[in-house]
């Protein structure tokens, strides 16, 4: 991602001109390196989050609330003791560094104005979050590095000890301060045959591979032209480029490919031609939001949940393997007639038999032409206990085919309940939602029940998704299937409309009418919602049945969000990522 020095300078300064002088109210760590600074701001309030995740660091102004743990981690208890009420003095970077300052005027414990720096490395695997106090010793930071002192550039950071900014890579220069001198001797050591982008990464600070190549592009029409084409036009993009940046000249721009984003930047990107669209944005902070929020809280609801998938598919496996093993049981009992058969012949033959016989040869009067057959026989015992052998095992496997139909029947239905439970840990989007499940199955006995910490902060239970058609009816969304049921038998009328997709896995919509007649546009856009919130969201085309929610019926026992309905109608959509935004209300 091209998260490098030139784009952190571009959205320093949109933070620059949001945040100088605000007042922090509040510190939240949402994960593990996550840390959003509430602000209060002479235009509103703000939201400032740092990310010192290795694999996407970032800082930017966010719109977005994700939810909290029941306990705060140490560092954020930290950040809030000695920042809370805190006004921010400056906002800065290095020149062409990954690298951004807060400078922070707080109070101590006594009462006396101090200063604190909250400082964020933006460098990949070496990614981390610090806070320094004013002698510029630091108090604690995300991630503890240790090293041997004895190392050369050892750089270790642990409480106590002073900060130092990390080291310039050697041999690379500044391209906001090159001289005459240092031009001259990078136009003379080029070599004719290196490819431009690459001289740019070797030779200049803060560049990222994306705009290496842009600037190579820029300069010659293509991204793999060598440097010895034209090495002064080439640097002549490079600090025009870096002109327009630093006078405010940026683009926050998004790339797609497929209508997905693969990459962002602040300026337009045009390598990639016709393929690749640009699709601008008014900030930065709305650009990031959107192609990071989504795919991060997947990926932290999809860890979290790691618990339950795994228990998920465990249950599914043992179900699978009973399954296998009735159905295996059920063929068998296929062949019972021929035991009431052989009853029937023996019974028939008893005048010519007597005990101490291996088998017996008699014509067979249940088939059409009479063929003789040879029956097994056990010595040990009577033509009469013979007969009644055959019997017995007639008489149990019928009982058994009326049983194992009964039980692949539960089993059936206990697999589509797994699935159910499954497609909801995919579509939860926060640790509540994963509680909720959690909740569900312990109550369903698939997980033990377990003990509640004394200091553990008992959550309020999540609300159904809201939504607000065109024409301004509400509609309501379960998130899981204890959701599903409390919305479909407790919270909807009998009057409301009731949506799901036709024999697949998805959550309970319901359209609340107040008693008002529905037009058609209403009904395809709750139809769309049950689409999405279901396992074929990425699908075309999708049947979804509606009826109203009195013909909704939940039969005694049955597991959580399973009904049954007798009279619908259908309609087919396709979902629609644009209208569910849209109609989203919280």
């Amino acid at each position: 991602m091209a998260f490098d020095a030139f784009f952190l300078t571009a959205v320093m300064e949109e933070v620059r001109a949001r945040c100088m002088g605000a007042r922090v109210e509040k510190i939240h760590q949402p994960s593990r390196d996550t840390v959003i600074v509430h602000l209060r701001c002479q235009e509103g309030r703000e939201r400032l989050l740092f990310a010192a995740n290795p694999a996407a660091p970032r800082l930017h102004l966010t719109a977005a609330s994700p939810e909290n743990p029941a306990e705060p981690p140490m560092f954020c208890m930290l950040l809030r003791k000695y920042l809370t009420g805190g006004r921010i003095l400056e906002v800065r970077q290095p020149p062409m560094e990954r690298l951004a300052e807060l400078v922070i005027e707080a109070t101590n414990e006594m009462g006396d104005k101090v200063t604190r720096r909250l400082i964020l490395e933006a460098m990949g695997r070496r990614t981390n979050l610090l806070l320094l106090d004013g002698e510029g010793r630091i108090v604690d930071c995300l991630r503890r590095v240790d090293v041997d002192l004895s190392q050369e550039n050892a750089r270790p950071l642990l409480p106590g000890m002073f900060y130092k900014y990390p080291p310039i890579q050697t041999g690379k220069l500044d391209p906001g301060s090159l001289t005459e001198t240092d031009r001259a001797a990078l136009l003379v050591s080029a070599s004719p045959d290196t490819p431009a982008d690459k001289f740019l990464m070797d030779h200049f600070l803060g560049l990222s591979p994306l705009i290496a190549r842009e600037v190579a592009f820029e300069a010659f029409g293509e991204v793999d032209a060598p440097v010895g084409r034209d090495p002064e036009t080439l640097l002549d993009k490079l600090a025009a480029l870096l002109d327009r940046l630093q006078g405010g000249q940026v683009q926050p721009t998004m790339l797609l490919r497929e209508g997905k984003p693969v990459d962002f930047s602040f300026r337009p990107i045009l390598q990639y031609g016709p393929g690749t669209e640009n699709r601008s944005f008014d900030r930065f902070s709305a650009l990031l939001d959107e192609f990071y929020q989504a795919k991060e809280n997947a990926d932290q609801v999809r860890q979290k949940g790691q618990d339950l998938i795994k228990s998920l598919n465990h249950a599914r496996d043992r179900l699978a393997r009973k399954l296998a093993l009735q159905e295996k049981e059920l063929a068998e009992t296929q062949n019972r007639e021929e035991n009431r058969i052989r009853g029937d012949l023996i019974t028939a033959n008893l005048y010519r038999m007597e005990k101490g016989m291996k088998s017996l040869k008699t014509e067979n009067y249940y088939d059409p032409e009479c063929r003789e057959v040879e029956i097994p026989l056990d010595p040990l015992k009577t033509p009469q206990q013979n007969a009644a052998k055959y019997y017995k095992a007639y008489t149990k496997a019928k009982t058994a085919q009326e049983m194992l139909t009964i039980q692949l029947e539960k089993g059936a239905a206990e697999k589509e309940y797994l699935d159910s439970v499954l497609d909801s840990v995919s579509r939860a989007e926060g640790e509540r939602d994963l509680a909720e499940i959690r909740q569900e199955l312990e109550e369903t006995g698939y997980l033990r029940r377990r003990g509640k910490g004394k200091n553990q902060m008992k959550r309020p239970a999540a609300k159904p998704l809201e939504f607000r058609s065109s024409s301004g009816l509400r509609i309501s969304v379960g998130r899981n299937n204890l959701q599903n049921d409390k919305l479909t038998t407790k919270q909807a009328g009998k009057w409301d409309y009731w949506f799901h997709t036709q024999k697949i896995h998805g959550s309970h919509v319901i359209l609340c009418t107040g008693g008002m007649e529905v037009d058609d546009d209403t009904i395809v856009e709750a139809a769309k919602i049950a689409a999405w919130y279901s396992q074929a969201r990425t699908s075309g085309n999708i049947p979804v049945d509606y009826t109203q929610v009195k013909h909704v019926k939940k039969p005694a026992g049955a597991r959580p969000g399973m009904v049954i309905y007798h009279t619908c109608q259908t309609v087919n959509v396709t979902p629609e990522e644009g209208l569910i935004k849209r109609l989203f209300v919280k």
